[in-house]
């Protein structure tokens, strides 16, 4: 029996079958990508809680090293702040030897280098803590300076620990001829000497279409590709979508993508062998970044007994014209 047009379960089984990126069909906006060059995703949050919009430890392991080297010294230079202006409350009298170790600076800077010997646990022996209010504090500043520094090694451990992999992707998206047909290509390089195995790449394409009620939603299309794994990333890789009649992106003009906000979508995972674990990178191409008519110039060649990559020729192109 023919299932009626408004049968519930053929709706059902449409809606299994629509091809979703996870941004959802709501996503229409045409001054907004989905994802960043850089692989974020555009999602901004409202309504969070303070720890989930602190998030300090995705912070601390993901900022650049001298942001992260400047908020360690700084927070050092913080927690010894705070000692050495108790000590200096509680009465410098109490630290036995401080007067023969600051002739030359001022007492409150010797209580912060004394704060400081403390904190690290070296304890020079130069200066001592007298009295039960000036010894409980050193107590609580050594134990401090053993979660502090225990905390520290950790983080530096997870940045040192987690693959930061340097994936270098074309700046433009070609339209290029390819045999006898066109493709849509892009370049990709793994900058790094480790080497990535058994990689694989999906390129997904996005663009909002007028559904049956002419409501505008963001539909997805999964974009078949010339070879989507290699077992050895060695060198440079050139991904292709060869635009065949069966192809979403067959017939689209560059105004035809531009009115419906198209943007394509790629996601590559591969086995770092020097870390021993999968490394994912995302990345997306608007509309406005696709480049038609030219190709990409080689990027490997020759040099004595092996193979030079020029990464600076990631990007170079030169005019081929395109299959009619």
């Amino acid at each position: 029996m023919a299932k009626k047009t408004g049968d519930p379960f053929s709706k059902l089984e449409q809606e299994r079958n629509r091809k979703d990126s996870g941004f959802g069909t709501a996503t229409t906006s045409t001054r907004a990508r989905l994802i960043l060059p850089d692989g974020r995703f555009n999602v901004m949050r409202n309504g969070q809680s303070f720890s989930a919009r602190l998030n300090l430890y995705h912070r601390l392991i993901t900022m650049p090293v001298f942001e992260f080297v400047l908020v360690i010294a700084l927070a050092y230079f913080l927690v010894n702040l705070v000692f050495a202006g108790i000590y200096y409350s509680i009465g410098l009298e109490h630290l036995s030897g401080i007067d023969e170790q600051t002739k030359f600076i001022s007492p409150f800077w010797g209580a912060f280098f004394f704060s400081s010997q403390t904190l690290t646990t070296v304890g020079y022996g130069h200066i001592s803590p007298l009295g039960s209010l000036t010894n409980v504090v050193a107590a609580i500043e050594a134990l401090l300076g053993l979660m502090m520094f225990a905390l520290i090694t950790g983080l530096v451990y997870g940045r040192f620990s987690t693959p930061s992999p340097k994936i270098l992707f074309s700046q433009h998206l070609l339209v290029s001829p390819y045999l006898d047909m066109n493709g849509l290509m892009f370049r990709v390089v793994n900058e790094r000497n480790s080497q990535l195995i058994n990689t694989s790449v999906n390129l997904m394409m996005s663009r909002n279409e007028a559904d049956s009620t002419g409501k505008l939603i963001r539909k997805y299309y999964n974009l078949a590709l010339e070879r989507d794994f290699i077992q050895f990333f060695s060198t440079s890789w050139t991904v292709v979508h060869p635009i065949t009649p069966e192809s979403p992106f067959f017939n689209e003009t560059p105004e035809s993508l531009a009115a419906s906000d198209t943007e394509i979508l790629v996601a590559l995972e591969g086995h770092n062998d020097a870390y021993s674990n999968s490394v994912h990178v995302r990345t997306s191409y608007l509309y406005s970044e696709f480049v038609w008519g030219r190709k990409f110039v080689p990027i490997l060649s020759e040099k004595g007994n092996g193979y030079l990559i020029d990464l600076n020729k990631i990007n170079e192109t030169v005019e081929a014209p395109l299959n009619v």
